[in-house]
């Protein structure tokens, strides 16, 4: 039996479509999952059955992108909200709840850890510098990656997954969680006390981060980790289902 077929499948989101009627993605996603061992399978905006997909998959990727329209939180318009995708928007928030249901193996990364957030009854910052001041920056301007340091809480799994308790990220949005939906735990703050990471600890394996580990993954042990995890969770499911499958098939019970 070859390697591969034990490899996990890892649905990775997709950016919202382009000018040019396509759906792209940084390659960087992609990457981080084929070096921690998952075979990435791309979700574009727009699928509705997600439950049936959710069947062929043993773990998924949330990826950053565009602002969430604020009605979906009861926020208000602001300014600075950019790139808002009705599509995506609709597509993701009912794979966000369909991913807490059936219990697989999650990483949501930026927005994704936004849209987790709201699809399960929580809140955002519409413009964060607007509730906590801009003495840390998490964009640079006009709308670029910065970095800034992440202390994540001891007891969590996230602590156990990056096997560190502090570290700089690559950080790049505006908005930040505000009221955190029932069920998820914060478990790393930045030093402005801005919402870094949740976790759902009787979920098997989900993980919000703000920042985008993605990026330096390549060359950052602790930032791949968080791949490493998800995948590793994601070949536990995998692994159980091909065993399941296996006593069917024999007609065992």
């Amino acid at each position: 039996m070859h390697q591969e077929d034990h490899a996990p499948l890892i649905g990775i989101t997709t950016y919202a479509r382009n000018e040019e009627n396509r759906f792209e993605l940084p390659a960087a996603y992609i990457d981080a999952v084929r070096r921690a061992g998952g075979i990435p399978l791309l979700l574009t905006p727009g699928e509705e059955r997600w439950q049936t997909l959710l069947s062929h998959l043993q773990g998924l990727v949330f990826t950053g992108g565009g602002d969430i329209d604020p009605q979906h939180y009861g926020g208000q318009p602001h300014q600075a909200i950019y790139m808002v995708d009705r599509e995506r928007d609709a597509s993701e928030l009912a794979l966000g709840q369909a991913v807490v249901e059936r219990g697989t193996p999650t990483l949501a990364i930026c927005r994704g850890a936004q849209v987790l957030n709201v699809a399960l009854g929580g809140t955002l910052y519409e413009h964060l510098p607007d509730a906590i001041g801009e003495a840390l920056a998490h964009r640079a301007p006009p709308r670029e990656p910065t970095h800034h340091a992440v202390t994540v809480s001891a007891e969590s799994r996230l602590a156990a997954v990056v096997q560190e308790l502090e570290f700089t990220c690559v950080s790049w949005h505006h908005q930040g969680l505000r009221e955190v939906a029932s069920g998820f735990h914060i478990v790393a703050r930045a030093p402005d006390g801005a919402i870094e990471a949740v976790e759902m600890r009787d979920h098997p394996w989900l993980i919000g981060v703000q920042w985008h580990p993605e990026i330096t993954a390549a060359e950052d042990a602790t930032q791949q980790r968080l791949f490493d995890g998800l995948v590793k969770a994601a070949a536990n499911v995998h692994t159980s289902t091909t065993h399941t499958r296996g006593r069917k098939d024999r007609g065992e019970n």
